[in-house]
């Protein structure tokens, strides 16, 4: 099965310059823990719930801080056409729940999340697989630990 047959192709996303309040909002509003952040539809970043909380929130910035300050750059995507079995293995082992799909020309058409491998009867066990790799703490977490 390929992603483009799993993945919401509705996706709302967010502009760099648009502030940390808007993409918390679109992330209740969509009951979700992260946002593609982009620029003329192509992916630039990904800010999560957890991104606002520690990089701004922690840090007193204010809620018109701009998603650019805090979001994550280096994003993993995939295309339609990846096979859902290589998507769960990009997520364990980039430990992400959400990957952004995009077209040829980079275009973003879509979100495949951990939650959408997990509703095919055959990814149950590699979803549950990804999640728990996902949930592993890094290296360097475990030294702080």
């Amino acid at each position: 099965m390929k992603v483009k047959d799993i993945m919401t192709s509705n996706v709302s996303c967010v502009q760099t310059t648009d502030n940390i309040q808007k993409a918390a909002q679109i992330m209740e509003q969509l009951n979700v823990g992260s946002v593609p952040v982009c620029q003329n539809n192509k992916v630039v970043g990904m800010c999560t719930d957890r991104d606002i909380a520690l990089k701004a929130v922690a840090k007193g910035a204010s809620h018109t801080t701009p998603v650019s300050q805090c979001m994550t750059n280096q994003v993993i995507t995939c295309t339609p056409d990846t096979d859902a079995h290589e998507a769960a293995d990009l997520m364990a082992r980039h430990q992400i729940r959400r990957l952004p799909v995009c077209d040829a020309s980079g275009n973003i058409v879509g979100i495949c999340a951990i939650g959408d491998l997990a509703t095919i009867d055959i990814h149950i066990n590699e979803a549950g697989d990804a999640l728990s790799k996902i949930s592993q703490p890094t290296t360097s977490q475990n030294a702080l630990q």
